[in-house]
């Protein structure tokens, strides 16, 4: 039982599952605005394995595919497969079952969340090659992970509507920025590897502005959301705290001066996501 128990913390270890915090907040989100108020049990049970499966999946795949890269840059080295710690088998069959768990959701939950499942597949596999030929990478991701919005609404309407697309461009914009603000960590690593990013393409400076360009496309779309659904006021007082936020990250990191990105990373980026929950709640349920 103990050895079990050891296998499965190793397994929550490798797919970075507090990461979850990030995506699963929007899913509820947009599943929350389309409901305008509570979707029921079936729908938030399905959407919860629906992000657990795609989160899972997609972190399993990409520790699989970017092995020989984590192994060779000294950040990284300490990840579970470059220290032998897991097998890439045992990898690829938890990557397998997180994918198969984002199936069943998908059929689960109504017609179109089935149909775009190929294409959910397909960004959330595709990421882990883009750093290898494109930039553009962070924006790959960002639209990967900001489909767990778009994937909230559809599982509570089965249709596209323009809010769904504000809250989903705001969301990727939020995920890009971010991501590049982590990626300054390897821009030497990167840039000596032939590894592609925006820091190691246009430099540290231009890519924090960049990044910084990227938040305050977030925070306009964030706005036109709420425009789009009819949202009250403590949504857009909410919005302007989470914009705060996004200042107060920015202020975290320099081009000179790197090291507090892991803070900007992970706990204002929870704010984040965290914040925008919280704000469609109350605007939801007041």
């Amino acid at each position: 039982m103990q050895v079990i128990s050891h296998r499965f913390k190793t397994y929550l270890e490798l797919v970075r599952f507090e990461h979850t915090l990030f995506a699963l907040p929007f899913a509820y989100g947009g599943m929350l605005l389309a409901a305008r108020g509570w979707p029921g049990w079936e729908v938030f049970a399905w959407v919860t394995v629906a992000m657990v499966g795609a989160r899972t999946g997609a972190m399993a795949l990409n520790r699989l595919i970017d092995r020989a890269i984590d192994a060779a840059n000294p950040r990284t080295a300490g990840r579970h497969l470059p220290r032998g710690l897991v097998k890439p088998a045992e990898v690829l069959a938890l990557a397998l079952v997180g994918l198969l768990l984002l199936t069943l959701a998908a059929f689960k939950l109504n017609p179109l969340t089935a149909q775009l499942l190929p294409v959910a597949v397909f960004f959330l596999v595709g990421y882990s090659y883009t750093k290898r030929f494109t930039w553009l990478c962070h924006f790959w991701l960002g639209l990967t992970i900001g489909a767990a919005a778009a994937g909230g609404w559809i599982a509570v309407t089965g249709a596209f509507e323009p809010a769904l697309f504000a809250l989903w461009a705001g969301t990727a914009f939020w995920l890009a920025g971010f991501d590049i603000l982590y990626a300054t960590q390897d821009y030497h690593f990167d840039r000596e590897n032939g590894i592609h990013s925006v820091p190691a393409r246009f430099g540290l400076p231009t890519a924090l502005r960049i990044a910084q360009a990227c938040h305050a496309l977030t925070f306009g779309f964030f706005l036109l959301t709420g425009l789009l659904c009819g949202a009250g006021w403590p949504y857009f007082v909410g919005v302007l705290g989470v914009g705060a936020v996004l200042w107060y990250e920015h202020q975290l990191v320099k081009p000179n001066d790197l090291s507090r990105v892991d803070q900007a990373f992970f706990q204002a980026n929870v704010a984040v996501s965290l914040g925008m929950l919280a704000v469609i709640l109350l605007d939801t349920w007041v």
